[in-house]
């Protein structure tokens, strides 16, 4: 289906209707709370016994959905849109206009507050001769190997490091400025890979055990990592996860749990954890992070860095109906590069191929400059994360321009439910299919948090799964209905509700936790973006005091826009990274775990 929308036209476009009147109505949650031997042995007998899982997915309100109205709409399997792009493009999916050189790039004054080094600092310093790549690599390596003692605590956030081909490509690096032909910006700048990324040479583990039959070498990388690869990047290694990307603490007993730079009482966020640490603390500018229900946005608000969720299907197929492959950075700018390289259109692949390649922010045609808020579903996030979401929001309205409207957003809950429903149905699909051979005892290996989830999401009904896509064209059309009454319209929230997301219990990381309560709530406002296939990002605004431990506590603003506006929220990130920067009495903080890479 073709549909215009602010002179821009789409394949794949929702028709736009309105969604019902419905008031807001948040039930609380009632799932158990499950944790220490209790969980290993209740998760055995969860894995086991058919009757207690169905009690378990019941429990969870997952049948909410059948008291929905739903008889008019039609289910939406895949939530890809697909912007019909005019700027000329050469034979590998190219823009002409989309140049990345020292110069195009925006960068962050040296003197200010809390400044992290960026991908033109690595640049430049490798230009001039100050640093090589082989110098920073031989630096960054002893920090995140396992196999140092006594190892540092920043080895936790890496799953893998192949030590060989990362000093090989700092060589190769280190050679090429030397003969002043590098192959991009991003040559030999270090980066991170989530292990649910293929990088070829590596195993791809999503966070499991060790499992060599299981998890083969991979011969050739994803798409968005073989682009960092074709610039000259350094791939340290593979960053650590929450075990299948299951969850949204990143606690992993089978790697160990990469603690909250800023805190370590606290978690990181997941499920991309370990690629929001390595950001967060210096170790690397940008890393590759995946998000099925947050696990980009949620891990950089609580790791006070910068995350985006692309549009679904913009940079892979990753063979969800919810997850994507995105960045994380330390700046903007490094966030806009980052996507930039990755998300040039695959020309092997029949629907990444059919997206226009990324455009300079800076060229990004001028648009009205709309933020709407849903207000009764904002204002559930915790006082001193609305706070800090409100003073951003004044800025953005009275320094920059922007209008802030009322919107209304139909079944937001029914909706939160309906994506819970559906990527835990399809995770419990995926683990099957990771079996070899027979698939009876899929569950094995995999921890007990993680075993009770997997066993509860496969008890999902065919009926209930075919709501949650009902349900997800009802939304989708709903959007499309907003983005027509206001184009250009920007939906924001805070990324998280709440201030951090503290550890109840040091000894939960021994085996993990089982805690829906918690991972529900900390999905409250992000599921959206994957369950509807929207591009959102997040950045950081701010900082709370904890709760426990030392260190204050990121605080991030989220903003969700139409599909394909990813140059919009892009230079909105901008301009809320201009408040933090500028603004905000604290200025940006860097944690007490920083690693200052460029010194040493």
């Amino acid at each position: 289906m073709l549909e215009p929308t602010d002179h821009q036209r789409f394949f794949g476009y929702p028709k736009p209707i309105k969604g019902p009147t419905i008031a807001y109505k948040k039930a609380e949650d009632s799932n158990l709370v499950i944790r220490g031997t209790l969980l290993v042995v209740g998760a055995w007998l969860v894995s086991k016994l058919g009757f207690v899982q169905r009690f378990l997915w019941s429990n969870a309100g997952f049948d909410l959905l059948r008291t929905v109205d739903l008889k008019a709409y039609t289910e939406r399997w895949d939530p890809t849109v697909i912007p019909i792009g005019s700027q000329q493009q050469d034979a590998a999916g190219e823009s002409k206009s989309t140049g990345l050189d020292l110069a195009s790039i925006s960068q962050i004054p040296k003197g200010i507050a809390g400044r992290y080094h960026s991908i033109t600092d690595y640049h430049t310093k490798y230009l001039s001769g100050e640093l090589t790549p082989l110098a920073v690599a031989e630096s960054l390596l002893p920090l995140i190997r396992r196999d140092v003692e006594p190892r540092s605590h920043h080895a936790t956030s890496f799953i893998s490091t192949n030590i060989d081909m990362v000093l090989a490509a700092a060589k190769a690096s280190t050679e090429r400025f030397k003969a002043g032909k590098p192959l991009s910006i991003i040559d030999g700048v270090p980066v991170a890979v989530k292990d649910e990324c293929d990088v070829a040479g590596y195993r791809t583990t999503y966070g499991r055990k060790t499992n060599d039959a299981l998890f083969l070498i991979a011969e050739a990388s994803s798409w968005p990592v073989q682009k960092l690869l074709d610039g000259g990047a350094v791939i340290l290694g593979k960053t650590n996860m929450h075990e299948l990307g299951a969850d949204t603490t990143n606690n992993n007993p089978n790697w160990g749990t990469p603690l909250n730079p800023y805190n370590d009482k606290y978690y990181t966020g997941g499920s991309s954890g370990g690629s929001a640490y390595a950001v967060a603390a210096g170790l690397v500018p940008i890393a590759i992070g995946a998000d099925g229900g947050g696990s980009i946005r949620i891990p950089s608000s609580l790791c006070g860095v910068y995350g985006l969720k692309p549009s679904h299907s913009r940079l892979e197929d990753t063979g969800s109906t919810v997850t994507v492959t995105g960045p994380i950075a330390a700046t903007m700018a490094d966030l806009e590069v980052s996507y930039r390289i990755i998300g040039v259109p695959n020309p092997s692949d029949p629907i990444c191929s059919l997206f226009t390649a990324p455009t300079s922010v800076s060229l990004y045609p001028s648009k009205p400059k709309v933020i709407g808020i849903c207000k009764p579903w904002f204002d559930r996030a915790d006082p001193s994360v609305k706070a800090l979401c409100d003073k951003t929001i004044d800025y953005m309205q009275q320094k920059q321009g922007y209008e802030v409207i009322d919107i209304e957003i139909p079944y937001l809950p029914e909706g939160q439910f309906a994506h819970s429903c559906t990527i835990l149905a399809e995770m419990a699909v995926r683990a099957r299919n990771q079996v070899v051979g027979s698939n009876k005892d899929y569950l094995s290996g995999i921890s007990p948090a993680t075993k009770v989830l997997l066993a509860v999401g496969a008890q999902t009904p065919a009926q209930d799964y075919i709501l949650a896509q009902q349900l997800r064209k009802l939304l989708m059309q709903h959007l499309a209905f907003l983005y027509q009454k206001h184009p250009s319209l920007l939906i924001v929230t805070p990324t998280t509700p709440m201030p951090g997301y503290p550890m109840a219990s040091a000894a939960d990381l021994n085996h993990g936790v089982s805690d829906g309560n918690s991972a529900v709530r900390s999905m409250e406002y992000v599921w959206m973006a994957n369950f509807c296939g929207n591009p959102a990002i997040s950045v950081p605004i701010g900082y709370v005091d904890p709760v426990q431990g030392t260190g204050r506590v990121p605080i991030g603003l989220m903003a969700m826009g139409e599909w394909g506006a990813e140059e919009q929220l892009l230079r909105w990130g901008y301009e809320a990274e201009s408040y933090l920067n500028k603004v905000y009495d604290g200025k940006r903080q860097k944690p007490s775990h920083w690693f200052d890479v460029l010194v040493g």
